[in-house]
């Protein structure tokens, strides 16, 4: 038996209907909920490798909750003299919280971190980048976060451009799913 023409017609149409449900589920979820980032830097080694692809939530920021001293965001990088549009970094400190760099370590509001996932010291950046402006004891002023990347002596973070907007972060990173041998939450 062949089909009619109509129900050659009736399956296509439900095929387009599919796939666009398919698309806005898609963009809905990209733009909301969680979307996939490509690492770009060697900045959060160890912790995260140079091309690494990760997952970060969107929800909480969508949902105007703060992040936290500890947390892996990604945000728009305010240098724009940079090839790199979106970076990856730790949360080191937030709005009212005061930073200081000491004998290469962080000081956040009088208290030494102890930060086991860094690799390197904790310099400010204008001995590597005479261009950073960013002095210290640093207050974050408020809307904003400072960041670092765990790779200290290799990272352009805010000791280079001072603090981010709360309006530039674009999720919070919550797992690694390639490549296959390092999958697992981000920490």
């Amino acid at each position: 038996m062949v089909p009619s023409q109509h129900s050659v017609l009736k399956g296509a149409f439900e095929w387009i209907v599919v796939v666009a449900i398919a698309l806005v589920a898609t963009f809905l979820i990209r733009s909301f909920v969680a979307e996939p980032f490509v690492v770009p830097t060697g900045s959060m080694e160890s912790t995260i490798e140079i091309g690494d692809q990760i997952l970060a939530q969107k929800v909480s920021l969508e949902l105007g909750q703060p992040v936290s001293q500890g947390d892996i965001v990604v945000f728009h990088n305010p240098d724009g003299t940079s090839e790199h549009d979106v970076l990856v970094k730790r949360v080191i400190a937030t709005a009212g919280q005061t930073v200081d760099l000491q004998d290469g370590k962080v000081v956040v509001d009088g208290q030494a971190l102890d930060e086991d996932y860094t690799t390197g010291m904790s310099w400010p950046l204008s001995v590597q980048a005479p261009g950073a402006q960013v002095s210290y004891p640093y207050t974050v002023p408020d809307g904003c976060v400072w960041v670092m990347g765990d790779n200290r002596e290799n990272s352009a973070d805010s000791r280079y451009f001072g603090p981010v907007d709360r309006s530039d972060l674009i999720a919070v990173a919550l797992v690694r799913y390639w490549p296959l041998n390092r999958i697992g939450a981000i920490d």
